[in-house]
């Protein structure tokens, strides 16, 4: 480890058949953590589940509560509770299925001495160290086709503490495209670590059809992607009157996945075969694309329990925010035509 550093773990669960095996993991990862890495785990899980993880939780992970503000990002909200208490340079956030090892925490550690945001890659892993269930392996084709063509967005970022100061926006459903344009807003300087393997356990079934449409609405705050997206269904509907068409394409798109794995040495991280899924992905994403589009024109997307209509504010305008051209007092959904 470079240097001590803080771990900020935002928790948000609900009670479900899994909730025990899902607890007893965590705290044997938290448990395994290097010494020097202090650990805050900010739960905005109902009072109840609450106790019941500070009781279960190791001794030395501070646990606090999540503020009662009038946001819906409840991963955001964990951060900005917590900030005011981290004092270490070197934070890292990261959801509540990712499993640092300790040469991989070192490694995001030690690249923060170059840079002021690191973003690693994420691969998902079973506990046991079993195959990955199909939804896991769905999921991968899109970790690959987003390599392909530049960078994948994982569950953890790492970030030097002072770039946070002033916090971000958690009224944004793509927080963590949101934190990095406003790390890059700040003047910091962003590297994409896609040879940083960082293991992720998969979501249940249930979660995994849950995040459909909502990844889709992501590219809302990515114009060019968002138009390539709504094109696939069309290019599908035109290639299905062309069998050799559509033959090339689903071929074109297991290649690019493949580039993709293969790329910064990630045939070692990700199994093989993971490629061959790319054009399943692509068609259940051209299809989530245009529920998104008729979403957004009906105020945005469900998100537990309210409605979140930005995806993420483009970095001009963070630009513009962060030398007080805009408004400091609101994040307000009236920027929507502002991302970018």
């Amino acid at each position: 480890m470079s240097a001590p550093a803080d771990y900020l773990l935002p928790l948000r669960w609900q009670a479900g058949e899994r909730h025990g095996e899902a607890l007893a993991d965590l705290v044997g990862y938290l448990s395994g953590l290097p010494g020097d890495v202090r650990v805050t785990v900010v739960d905005g899980s109902p009072p109840g589940l609450r106790a019941l993880h500070a009781a279960a939780l190791p001794a030395h992970v501070r646990h606090l509560p999540a503020a009662q503000v009038p946001a819906a990002n409840g991963k955001v909200i964990g951060v900005l509770t917590a900030l005011p208490r981290l004092t270490r340079r070197a934070l890292v956030i990261a959801d509540d299925d990712v499993r640092y090892t300790e040469e991989g925490l070192g490694e995001v550690l030690r690249r923060l001495d170059r840079a002021d945001m690191i973003v690693p890659q994420n691969v998902f892993t079973t506990a046991d160290g079993s195959p990955l269930p199909w939804h896991a392996r769905w999921d991968t084709a899109r970790s690959l086709l987003n390599r392909a063509f530049g960078t994948d967005y994982p569950g953890t970022l790492a970030v030097r503490r002072e770039l946070l100061d002033g916090g971000y926006d958690p009224h944004v459903l793509f927080e963590n495209l949101e934190l990095i344009r406003t790390v890059r807003a700040r003047g910091g300087r962003v590297e994409c670590g896609r040879d940083v393997y960082v293991p992720r356990r998969p979501p249940t079934v249930r979660r995994f059809w849950e995040q459909r449409v909502r990844q889709a609405y992501d590219s809302r705050a990515q114009p060019v992607r968002r138009a390539a997206e709504l094109l696939l269904v069309p290019l599908v509907l035109l290639a299905l009157r062309r069998p050799p068409l559509l033959l090339c394409c689903t071929l074109g798109a297991i290649a690019l996945a493949e580039c993709g794995r293969r790329r910064d040495g990630g045939a070692s991280a990700f199994p093989a075969g993971s490629a061959l899924w790319a054009p399943v992905w692509l068609l259940e994403r051209g299809v989530c694309a245009w529920i998104a589009l008729a979403a957004g024109m009906r105020g945005g997307i469900g998100y537990r329990g309210s409605r979140l209509h930005i995806a993420a504010h483009s970095e001009g305008w963070l630009r513009r925010r962060e030398r007080g051209y805009c408004d400091e007092d609101a994040w307000k959904p009236a920027h929507e035509e502002e991302q970018a």
